[in-house]
């Protein structure tokens, strides 16, 4: 089993190194006065953590496809979200690896978690986007605590004595711990993966009755991963080219599920998965059927805005807020 030191080099320090990045010296994870981050400081935070790259502040690389979208009858009975009422919808889909450097190579350990994003485009010229990742889970409870996280890896070079700002962070934050040593092996494909939205959204229906949610995304073809000796000869750009030669061969095809909260469930604390007890109700299936063709041009204005919803689901954590007012700023920081 990799060691702990193993797994934060591959998802942050050695990696940001690596690529010539500079620690900031002036981070701390425990100021005298806790930090209240705004949107604003959520993404210097990510910078502090990645550089700045005027690209996005997180999951910078990434490539987009278009497809459709065709609900289930049994969603209908959760929610009376317009995305359901209206039969198949087209999409536009975003796989991406982690951090906001643009060109991690997809064949290391700080790539992951992957990320999948889902916007909706309905009749009306109105939208609804998902946000979600390859691990079920979040590093921290909240998006201050996220905030100390980023500022202790930016503050974590090779330079740095030992404890350095992300030991000390991890030795008090062990869902943070978890979730940096437990990601998912490289993937054979973006579409080879499962996606969870790890925030919870409440769904109410046309009867006014309303249930907590969260949402995953189950690969068709099944979770694959990379064997070693494969992983070795895998280029850094693999995951985007396998996607694009994939798409060609046939339509690459995920169920949507929503996850029902039972009593007792974490609904505002995304570090705390619900147990797999839980029902998982279909809401529909997501099938990718081609390339977007300028990518740097349309992926430059796409956004997607983890809060943007119809009536009949609501966010339910307090972290959607402040990830929503951070990507409208981190989207002009990529003009």
């Amino acid at each position: 089993m990799p060691t702990l030191d193993q797994n934060v080099r591959s998802l942050g320090v050695a990696v940001l190194s690596a690529l010539g990045l500079a620690a900031s010296a002036q981070s701390q994870t425990t100021p005298s006065e806790p930090i209240r981050d705004s949107p604003q400081q959520m993404v210097d935070a990510l910078h502090s953590a990645f550089g700045t790259h005027h690209a996005r502040a997180v999951h910078a690389k990434g490539i987009l496809l278009t497809g459709t979208f065709a609900p289930s009858p049994e969603a209908r009975q959760f929610t009376k979200a317009a995305v359901f009422t209206n039969g198949t919808l087209p999409v536009t889909v975003r796989f991406s690896d982690f951090t906001g450097i643009p060109d991690i190579p997809d064949t290391v350990g700080g790539a992951n978690p992957r990320g999948f994003a889902v916007k909706f485009k309905l009749p009306d010229s109105t939208s609804m986007d998902i946000v979600t990742h390859s691990f079920n889970g979040f590093p921290t409870a909240t998006t201050n605590e996220f905030g100390y996280l980023l500022r202790a890896i930016g503050a974590s070079g090779p330079e740095a004595t030992k404890p350095n700002a992300l030991d000390q962070f991890l030795e008090t934050h062990p869902v943070a711990k978890t979730f940096l040593t437990t990601q998912k092996p490289p993937p054979l494909s973006y579409g080879t993966l499962a996606y969870f939205g790890v925030n919870s959204f409440k769904f109410t229906n046309a009867s006014g009755e309303s249930k907590f949610v969260r949402y995953r995304f189950v690969p068709l073809a099944g979770e694959q991963f990379l064997d070693p000796a494969t992983l070795k000869s895998s280029g850094p750009n693999y995951l985007s080219e396998e996607i694009a030669t994939r798409v060609v061969k046939g339509p690459i095809v995920f169920d949507w599920y929503a996850q029902i909260a039972a009593n007792g469930d974490a609904i505002t604390n995304p570090s705390v998965a619900w147990p797999e007890s839980r029902s998982l109700i279909k809401l529909g299936t997501i099938t990718i059927s081609g390339m977007i063709v300028d990518q740097p041009a349309t992926d430059k204005v796409t956004i997607f805005i983890p809060n943007n919803v119809p009536a009949g689901i609501e966010s339910a954590d307090p972290m959607l807020g402040i990830r929503s007012s951070a990507y409208p700023i981190s989207v002009a920081g990529r003009q």
